[in-house]
């Protein structure tokens, strides 16, 4: 093999590497006491190459800090201003974009706004406003430019499915048909990925007699699920899988799906372990990295976002609800694990 030639599959490989680690995230949620400084969390994520992060919320504390950096941003748009950004115009969508993002941060480190946070589960005051609220916003993006560099989504729990076993049999609570088929509609025409939390780890906790936690962790002794062509070993690819045919079975072919959350606490319930997490969010990284796709997608790279930088002990809920944190406050890691 000549130099030259080796020269260019070493950068192509290089090169897949580097496209592949891109597709790695990670939540950066600050719903706790004594948290590190908003400069030392962007030099924690710059030491572990972590290059994509997800903020809840636009923090004016927290933005600036990733000015000069080359993290890419997905800003949350918390549920709480949906009312008005549907109700308003593009120009009051343009000016909450100035005031609440763009005075503290440059639109070249935002790639996603999420807009609204699991807005069909529990509480759905909110999803009425969803979809004007993505349009306004996305009016104003065009107004300043910016509508082919940041998409607009909005990150949903999987509980939105009323089917999902097998993952062929996908489906969309039929009750949400109304918000969700708009919301698809807009994200097939921008060609903005369709965003999901999913949690493998509270499926089992929830349902320890259907759910087997080999099935749920990516353990190494599972019973496959042959669905038709596709065999699965996992609840996280067999979530995914059944995202998409639910989008599929309502006429929408081809969107990207988007994992905007996922994870494994360390800690509060018995399967709460730093020994499980580090599987867990291991084995998410290793597919991450290696480009696995799913069965029904081989090879189609998904952009995965781990839950959580750090525990938050203000978090409501369940005790494991705190502890998700990847890394200590100190900038040590809670388990082995490596983002590079």
């Amino acid at each position: 093999m000549s130099i030259h030639l080796f020269s260019l599959l070493f950068l192509s490989f290089f090169t897949l590497i580097s496209a592949n680690q891109n597709q790695i995230g990670i939540c950066h949620g600050r719903v706790g006491t004594n948290l590190p400084s908003p400069s030392n969390a962007v030099f924690l994520l710059q030491s572990n190459k972590i290059s994509k992060v997800r903020l809840f919320l636009p923090d004016a504390t927290v933005l600036p800090s990733f000015n000069n950096t080359s993290i890419k941003l997905t800003i949350g748009v918390p549920n709480e201003n949906l009312t008005y950004l549907a109700s308003s115009d593009a120009t009051s969508a343009l000016n909450w974009l100035q005031s609440n993002i763009f005075s503290y941060i440059s639109p070249e480190r935002v790639q996603y706004l999420a807009v609204g946070n699991e807005v069909l589960y529990k509480d759905t005051f909110y999803a009425q406003y969803l979809v004007p609220a993505i349009q306004n916003l996305y009016k104003a993006l065009q107004i300043l430019g910016l509508d082919q560099k940041i998409k607009l989504s909005s990150a949903h729990a999987s509980s939105i499915l009323s089917s999902s076993y097998p993952p062929s049999s996908g489906t969309f609570d039929p009750q949400y048909l109304s918000i969700l088929t708009p919301m698809l509609k807009f994200l097939n025409e921008t060609g903005a990925p369709f965003m999901i939390n999913t949690y493998p780890f509270f499926s089992y906790i929830n349902d320890p007699t259907n759910v087997a936690l080999s099935y749920a962790m990516f353990g190494s002794d599972v019973n496959p699920v042959q669905d038709g062509d596709c065999k699965y070993t996992n609840l996280f690819d067999a979530t995914i899988d059944a995202i998409i045919a639910a989008m599929e079975r309502i006429g929408f072919q081809g969107i990207a799906v988007q994992v905007t959350e996922t994870g494994w606490p360390t800690s509060g319930h018995d399967v709460a372990t730093k020994e499980i997490a580090e599987i867990y969010n291991g084995k998410i990284l290793e597919r991450v990295r290696g480009s696995v796709g799913t069965p029904k997608r081989p090879h189609v790279p998904i952009e995965v976002y781990l839950f959580d930088l750090y525990d938050e002990d203000l978090k409501s809920g369940a005790e494991y609800e705190k502890h998700f944190g990847i890394f200590n406050f100190d900038g040590s890691k809670a388990y082995d694990i490596s983002f590079s």
